[in-house]
């Protein structure tokens, strides 16, 4: 019995074109009775639709129809049905983060690849760094700091030179943007269970924005990140191209 599949697609031309390829070769339900849901896009897209979808418990199986697609499988009409049964789950735990404005309002969002911290302007942000409690760095001057899953260590965090980390990994990577002071620090890697707190030193002269997953609050003072490990989002992939594969593939390109 073929699985009952969904079908979603960014708005750019290229997955629109894919979704009616799709829509052409496949019967589809609505989201709430399928057994799959398809996504089509790039990696962007990909965390739009497991956000919007995690309530569901619904796996999601990647096309790319973007650029990178590094959550992503190949894009192919034919044989859909044998791919999705032969499929690999992955499971990915979002980070959630707490952010507390210079005016006292607090927002949450939840980041499946990092909660970022940027300076908003011109001056260098200070940052207090506190885990579990403890402050474990009383002042970092940099251009920010982010804390990322293993899921998102391949993306912004790698570019700011922070640590690849396998998927199946408790670890979660925290890695500055542009340390100033301490000259050079390179971050610190900490169980999935730390409670990470990042202060702003200064906020007034020298303001900062946080950032889930590219959902932004601005003129944040206090950011708080844990892991969620109350929601799993579920990922599949076709065998011998999963997350855990890509991953090491990265480290040696």
């Amino acid at each position: 019995m073929s699985p009952k599949l969904a079908f979603l697609a960014s708005n750019a031309p290229q997955p629109q074109a894919a979704l009616t390829e799709m829509r052409a070769a496949y019967d589809q339900v609505a989201l709430e009775e399928a057994d799959f849901i398809v996504a089509l896009g790039g990696d962007g897209f990909m965390l739009q639709t497991l956000h919007a979808t995690q309530h569901l418990d619904i796996p999601v199986y990647g096309m790319n129809r973007g650029t990178v697609g590094f959550l992503m499988n190949a894009y192919a009409v034919e044989d859909l049905p044998d791919r999705l049964r032969a499929s690999e789950l992955a499971v990915l735990n979002p980070l959630r983060m707490q952010a507390t404005r210079s005016d006292g309002s607090v927002h949450e969002a939840l980041a499946i690849n990092e909660v970022s911290l940027l300076r908003q302007g011109a001056q260098a942000a200070k940052l207090r760094i506190i885990v579990d409690g403890k402050e474990r760095l009383d002042e970092l001057v940099c251009d920010g700091a982010m804390v990322s899953t293993p899921a998102g260590s391949t993306a912004y965090n790698y570019s700011a030179h922070g640590p690849i980390l396998p998927i199946n990994s408790d670890v979660l990577a925290l890695t500055p943007v542009a340390a100033f002071r301490p000259r050079r620090w390179r971050g610190a890697l900490l169980p999935k269970s730390s409670k990470v707190c990042i202060e702003v030193v200064s906020p007034e002269r020298r303001p900062v924005m946080a950032d889930a997953d590219s959902r932004s609050v601005r003129n944040v003072v206090r950011v708080e990140i844990a892991s969620a490990r109350d929601i799993a989002h579920k990922l599949m992939f076709d065998p011998g191209h999963g997350l855990e594969e890509r991953l090491l593939r990265e480290q040696f390109v």
